[in-house]
């Protein structure tokens, strides 16, 4: 592809999600940052950026500050890693160079900027992307144009895809901490007949299980959860349904450890 169609890949990416809004810097040889604030991405100032990404000038892109968006920022993921959140997900992957790794758009429900860095974050953490890069409003490289820090490489739209499953912050108990209290057990792909509290925790840990989650990330929520309800028995109650769990998932030969990653 030229350069303008990896530009309109990635924008046009954005706005089948529905991100439709955008802040467009350019960063100057000598540091300074030009900002574009709150255009429609049909609307953003391509030429001007292009003229002066041939001075050596960077240019950045992120969805405008100040709305919702369904989509999460992820930094410096492996290009195989990158390929493998976009097979099992609906996600743009820029590749920043061929050193440098790639940027991942992924989507998702609408969050705000708070919820986004949350998101960013664990999910950060455990696909060992850049923790720098996860406060919910970074800037990412727009597709097309070069990048300068490392020797004047194109930044290119390596894979858009649009017919897989958003990923679901749901599953991520993190992102409710501090504002609602202990995390609901909601988002469970694994659902279960049985409408009692112990049932419903069945069904939300097999969901867990199978999003990739940590046993030992699993077993403190769950334990949380029926504290008040099991009293004492509660940690007997807790390790045996993920015991139970992850024999059903076939988990049962594997050391918690070794599902710490989201199985991307």
């Amino acid at each position: 592809m030229r350069a303008y169609q990896h530009t309109n890949s990635m924008l046009g990416w954005w706005r089948h999600f529905g991100v439709d809004r955008a802040d467009l810097a350019v960063k100057q040889p000598s540091g300074a940052m030009i900002w574009h604030h709150d255009l429609d991405t049909r609307s953003l100032p391509l030429a001007w950026a292009g003229a002066q990404n041939v001075r050596q000038a960077e240019v950045y892109i992120r969805p405008a500050r100040g709305y919702t968006w369904p989509v999460v920022f992820l930094d410096d993921v492996s290009a195989k890693r990158a390929r493998g959140v976009a097979n099992k997900y609906n996600a743009l992957v820029v590749e920043t160079s061929p050193d440098g790794g790639c940027h991942i758009w992924l989507t998702c429900e609408p969050l705000t900027e708070p919820s986004r860095h949350k998101a960013q974050r664990w999910l950060a953490q455990r696909i060992g992307a850049d923790l720098g890069s996860t406060s919910g409003e970074h800037l990412g490289r727009l597709a097309g144009f070069k990048n300068w820090k490392r020797h004047g490489t194109w930044v290119n739209s390596l894979v858009a895809s649009l017919h897989c499953r958003r990923w679901d912050p749901d599953v991520v108990p993190s992102l409710c901490a501090g504002e609602q209290g202990p995390p609901a057990l909601r988002g469970c792909r694994q659902q279960s007949t049985d409408t009692s509290p112990s049932g419903k925790e069945w069904g939300w840990v097999c969901g867990m299980l199978e999003e990739g989650c940590s046993p030992d990330f699993v077993y403190e929520r769950l334990l949380e959860r029926a504290q008040a309800r099991r009293r004492s028995d509660a940690p007997r109650y807790a390790r045996r349904t993920l015991s139970n769990a992850m024999e059903r998932l076939d988990h049962k030969d594997m050391h918690p450890e070794e599902v710490k990653m989201v199985r991307f």
